[in-house]
């Protein structure tokens, strides 16, 4: 890694030397108590300029994060997601509105406390940027020794953080010699060690593989637990945030799409930008029945060789689940199940099933299906008929 790479992660980890706040700065990187670590956005813009003219990468950003969630910011390329991120850390202002960190705004902040703002606020990136003429060891214990802290109190956090990521053994290894999860690991705890209030997650598993993205997501789920910090991820990928995230904000070309909790925002997605985004993870009529699907129902005796297809979506509200006996009860007609699948997100059954019933059994009124004491499901959309396989 350059020394312009190293000056980058100073910088983001707010490394700078301050030989007058030494005794501060130790104290401050090796407090492990658990502070609030809210964040809020209050009317916030941020405009680039260009050759080409102004680039407005936010616009109107208002946002709440609650101290100790796990929020996650999802959009397209260019929806602005790491503009937005990096200004709570100040490595990007706002070209209007204000970041308030536990309620202070930090545009206000002098240099010396935008140091010590930015010791509160961890940050791993998609590539790890890791120094790689340093060890395991060495590239922990870098933002705590540029702190001022001494080494007889950095090893045994080091120790500690190791023992946190799972890494004890990996102590003097290069990080040629580590897989890419045991990288972002390193990465993890070099963004713990000054004990952070915040973490941010800069496309943090975009790099890796769906096994060590899973152990990745449930590393920092534990850490949130553990300790109660704040993390606050961007992500291109609805299956990172259906995993990790308690609340999500979805951006589309700077301004906000929606957001709210991840179970409400999966079960039933109001904006395009959403839907498109959600797209890969839904279960859609497989293309085998796709091929055979017919939209007008048989005639007369033909009606023996072909099944209805019903999709029955499950929005997650009011507690409302699958139940294949009150599905085959209600819809009089036994009830076969060709494709789906439905998640539980935060205690809630989200997800869509496609289910077929004979052609020749008449169904009742589908809508009153759909709600109150009765419904069996959220939505219930009649798809076609196909021919029984």
């Amino acid at each position: 890694m350059t020394t312009s790479q190293s000056t980058a992660i100073a910088l983001e980890h707010g490394l700078e030397r301050h030989g007058d706040t030494a005794s501060a700065s130790r104290a401050s990187a090796l407090d492990a108590a658990t502070v609030a670590g809210s964040v809020v956005f209050e009317r916030i813009g941020k405009t680039y300029h260009s050759s080409a003219g102004p680039v407005h990468a936010l616009q109107d950003i208002d946002l709440s994060i609650p101290s100790g969630s796990i929020f996650g910011i999802i959009g397209r390329s260019g929806a602005g997601k790491s503009s937005l991120l990096r200004t709570i850390n100040r490595l990007e202002s706002p070209t209007s509105g204000r970041v308030l960190v536990d309620g202070i705004d930090i545009s206000q902040l002098s240099e010396r406390e935008l140091v010590q703002l930015r010791r509160r606020i961890g940050m791993i990136f998609q590539h790890f940027n890791l120094l790689s003429a340093k060890t395991v060891y060495e590239n922990i214990a870098l933002p705590l020794l540029v702190a001022g802290a001494t080494p007889a109190e950095i090893e045994p956090r080091v120790l500690e953080l190791l023992n946190l990521v799972g890494l004890q053994d990996k102590r003097n290894t290069y990080p040629t010699r580590l897989s890419g999860g045991q990288k972002q690991r390193v990465g993890i705890a070099r963004a713990l060690a000054t004990g952070p209030e915040i973490l941010l997650c800069d496309e943090a598993t975009s790099a890796l593989d769906p096994e060590t993205t899973h152990s990745i997501l449930q590393l920092l789920r534990d850490i949130n637990g553990r300790l109660g910090i704040t993390i606050i991820l961007i992500t291109h990928e609805m299956s990172v945030i259906r995993e990790i995230a308690d609340q999500v904000l979805v951006l589309e070309q700077g301004r906000i799409a929606e957001t709210g909790p991840v179970w409400k925002i999966f079960g039933e997605p109001r904006h395009e930008a959403t839907r498109a985004l959600l797209a890969p993870l839904q279960h859609d009529l497989p293309d085998d029945l796709r091929r055979v699907l017919r939209q007008t129902p048989p005639e007369g005796a033909a009606q023996s060789g072909f099944e209805r297809i019903l999709q029955l979506s499950y929005t997650g509200a009011g507690g409302l689940e699958p139940d294949f006996i009150r599905i085959s009860q209600a819809l009089a007609a036994p009830v076969r199940l060709v494709h789906g699948g439905v998640d539980r997100i935060q205690g809630h059954a989200n997800g869509r099933l496609l289910v077929a019933v004979p052609a020749s059994h008449a169904l009742p009124e589908l809508p009153p299906l759909a709600h109150g004491a009765a419904a069996i499901a959220h939505h219930i959309e009649e798809i076609g008929y196909v021919p029984v396989l």
